[in-house]
């Protein structure tokens, strides 16, 4: 039997739901909460009880407020893990640990950050991170398979996703409905579809949530983008976008039997089931459209992002795509020359070159105005021309490095101010930024020219093309913001 009554915190002014249930006690600070969703939010086929017990902490505090004893300055209630105060500790678990292991070592080098969870599918990968975690802050984190445990912890306030693409969205939004803050990994979605679902989590759940974008945080960029709004090469008008790199064939399927230090059905997750083929395991999904987004998800997002920030857009009014697998013959299906034009409102366009397979590139990002043009690097180092393509001295800007953990201190700041609109990547930018790719990889498929709404991207009188909007999921794994 569930029981609730309603109670105020005198110095927040917030009401608070109370329940119980055979001894399990909820908090929640939404008077329409539904406390019999909370015990039962999670789907039976997804296989696990994920009730979020409360710890001694807030079991106190809760069975206070049941007696009536509500003392001024509560602000820490079960969905709302993390307070103002920038002295809190964050306790975050990292799901992932390939491109992971480079963001643990990142949050655990942070002021008053704690790694508390580490979790990847492969034994081998999760055993040698652990060993490198401990070597590094002299103290363990729990190691788990199944990043649902990081999720039942009311001790845990970030969940990290890191995982493949087809993860992405799905975790984050799981992770939201918990009352968790999430970074997670470019791109930040699988489809559209998701993206659009993440950005309703975060604001339904009022959580912070960071797409790894981390060049949004690099000083020297976030200079170079403030002197071209505010004219340095006169009104901006084109951004074009290289990426270059020598990678080799994928080879082809073989099936096989799934090795016994890893867990292939929590490694597909979401995505509806296939064979395992060490083809696709654990790198070169990115390259299969069922779990990846190609080499324009996978590097594209981070320059198109740039590109969409320095032009000051958002969603494109037209996308024609041309390209192929042309290096090799092999399971690869998605492109590996690859060439995407965006078209946008007050003339304004974005053009995006991705050799996957060739090492020579005309650069980085290039930004062309009306008075002349700019040319940033990776790092943030800046070069403006004027109008006869002269450089300006006094106008370059040298490189800044650590952006990752800069990017991390963004999302923790965010966090411990309780204001999601400071993060740098916040995830509707990520949304925009990441619905570029799906366009790009959309028109690539249908093998036309996409006409978009410029009010929210969607994809105008072409239903084909919209198939690809949302994705099928294998039962009872389809994200649901609840």
């Amino acid at each position: 039997m569930t029981q609730t009554t309603k109670v105020h915190s005198v110095k927040s002014v917030r009401l608070f739901r109370f329940a119980w249930r055979d001894g399990i006690i909820c908090v929640s600070t939404n008077e329409n909460a539904n406390c019999k969703s909370y015990f039962d939010r999670w789907e039976p086929t997804l296989g696990r009880n994920q009730m979020n017990h409360l710890n001694r902490r807030d079991f106190v505090r809760a069975s206070s407020i049941a007696t009536g004893v509500v003392a001024a300055g509560v602000h820490s209630m079960a969905s709302e893990t993390t307070s103002s105060s920038p002295n809190e500790r964050i306790v975050v678990g990292v799901m992932g640990l390939q491109r992971g292991q480079s963001l643990v070592s990142s949050f655990a080098g942070q002021p008053n950050t704690e790694v508390g969870y580490l979790c990847d599918v492969d034994k081998h990968r999760l055993e040698n991170v652990a060993k490198r975690h401990k070597a590094q802050t002299g103290k363990g984190a729990k190691s788990v398979t199944d990043f649902r445990e990081i999720l039942d912890d009311s001790g845990i306030d970030v969940l990290v996703c890191a995982a493949p693409n087809h993860w992405h969205a799905p975790a984050t939004i799981i992770g939201c409905n918990a009352g968790k803050h999430v970074y997670v990994e470019k791109p930040c979605s699988h489809n559209p579809h998701e993206g659009e679902l993440m950005v309703q989590a975060a604001r339904k759940h009022k959580r912070c949530v960071q797409m790894g974008s981390q060049r949004r945080s690099n000083q020297s960029w976030r200079k170079a983008v403030k002197m071209l709004h505010e004219g340095a090469i006169g009104r901006v008008y084109l951004a074009r976008a290289w990426y270059s790199s020598l990678r080799g064939s994928v080879g082809t399927d073989k099936f096989i039997e799934v090795p016994d230090y890893l867990n292939y059905e929590l490694w597909q997750g979401p995505a509806p089931r296939k064979p395992y083929s060490p083809a696709v395991v654990h790198y070169n999904w990115h390259w299969r459209w069922h779990w990846g987004n190609g080499e324009l998800g996978n590097n594209g997002v981070h320059t198109l992002d740039l590109c969409r920030w320095g032009l000051g857009v958002d969603y494109p009014t037209m996308v024609t795509s041309e390209g192929g697998r042309y290096a090799y013959d092999d399971a690869q299906e998605t492109p590996d020359t690859h060439t995407v034009n965006f078209s946008f409102a007050d003339n304004k366009s974005i053009s995006w070159m991705g050799l996957s397979c060739n090492r020579h590139s005309e650069g980085f990002i290039n930004f062309y105005g009306t008075e002349g043009t700019m040319a940033v690097g990776p790092d943030g180092a800046t070069t403006v021309y004027d109008r006869n393509d002269r450089p300006i001295p006094d106008r370059e800007l040298r490189s800044a490095g650590d952006m990752q953990n800069m990017h991390i201190a963004n999302f923790l700041d965010a966090i411990r101010s309780d204001n999601p609109s400071s993060l740098n990547s916040e995830i509707e930018i990520g949304h925009k930024s990441t619905l570029l790719c799906h366009l790009g990889n959309i028109s690539h498929r249908v093998g036309r020219t996409l006409y978009c709404d410029d009010t929210n991207g969607h994809i105008q009188s072409d239903d084909e093309a919209m198939a690809h909007w949302k994705r099928e999921y294998e039962p009872g794994w389809e994200p649901k913001v609840s």
